[in-house]
């Protein structure tokens, strides 16, 4: 499967942090279609399942479209009791339960086909394993141990019967991602906002093991939930002040060479060699302008020469050339 540079990640969608209208979501996804995207990721978490909803009624009667989904939770009717508590202030009316076992990944799997109103996704992976999202360890190591038994069965047989193209998870954690290595074959990952122009957590160990094993990398959140297109938030938190620093010496650099920061963020992670897309998220056909703008912006290699002599990035860091 061959995925695009520019992908489109849906969490938005799903009125991440911030509701979006019918009206609005609609139009983001036609003017994606518009522009030639043909690759379009989601999860049933984004907006419990109105995410889903919302790109398959979208993209249905398109030709040539890559989908990729999660699994990992089963919604059930009935909304909780504080839904912004899990960053969605307007979701549909369900709740999410975590489920990585074989049935509930295969229930997961066959609910999105039935939100999505498709026959197929493209590519599934296993949403959220890991501490960032499990705090407690016995939680977070039954969920683990549940994913690479039962989860990973259901995700390899549906590979093997070719109900998907491809299996992989989706975290935003480094640690987690070494250790599915040692679990199954996969083909590739989803990695949030771990390998940024503002932080390069996975290019060792983990994307050295990962070209190794021929995974590819789709690196989502490029701009670290916003504090690289002029927001304050990193991690969909306040981001701490040794963060606003790298920010603004990255910016400083940008500002000598002309270069919008946020288009440097969007085209910094696709000149590593395992990653194959990169999927920013927008809410509104003007933001998804704004962001073909930055992808098709150039960016003179003396701005990534200097990056590197400033100390924002290792020697040993891909650029864009």
């Amino acid at each position: 499967m061959d995925l695009p540079d520019l992908g489109f990640g849906g969490a938005p969608l799903g009125g991440l942090l911030d509701p979006v209208g019918d009206a609005a979501a609609a139009n983001t996804v036609q003017a994606a279609l518009d522009a030639g995207l043909k690759y379009f990721d989601t999860a049933p978490y984004y907006g419990f399942g109105l995410s889903e909803r919302r790109l398959g009624d979208a993209v249905r009667n398109q030709d040539g479209i890559i989908l990729s989904s999660k699994v990992g939770r089963v919604l059930k009717p009935g909304l909780p009791d504080d839904p912004l508590g899990f960053g969605w202030p307007k979701p549909l009316p369900f709740t999410p339960v975590y489920d990585y076992s074989y049935d509930g990944v295969m229930r997961s799997y066959e609910d999105s086909l039935q939100r999505l109103g498709r026959d197929r996704i493209d590519i599934l992976y296993l949403h959220d394993i890991g501490r960032s999202t499990h705090t407690n360890p016995v939680e977070e190591e039954r969920h683990f141990n549940d994913a690479m038994t039962g989860g990973y069965r259901a995700l390899d047989e549906l590979r093997r019967t070719g109900d998907v193209s491809a299996i992989g998870i989706g975290v935003n954690e480094t640690d987690v991602s070494l250790r599915v290595l040692e679990y199954g074959v996969w083909d590739i990952f989803l990695v949030a906002g771990r390998y940024t122009l503002l932080e390069q957590e996975a290019l060792d160990p983990l994307f050295t093991r990962l070209g190794e094993r021929d995974v590819k990398v789709v690196v989502g959140g490029p701009f670290n939930s916003g504090i690289l297109v002029g927001g304050t938030t990193w991690n969909y938190e306040t981001a701490p002040s040794a963060i606003v620093d790298r920010v603004e010496a990255l910016t400083c650099v940008c500002a000598a060479h002309l270069v919008p920061l946020p288009a440097a963020a969007l085209q910094f992670p696709l000149a590593h060699p395992v990653v194959t897309s990169v999927i920013p998220g927008t809410r509104t056909p003007e933001e998804f302008a704004q962001v073909l703008s930055w992808y098709s912006t150039e960016i003179p290699a003396s701005f990534w020469s200097d990056l590197k002599s400033e100390g924002l990035l290792s020697a040993e860091t891909p650029t864009p050339s």
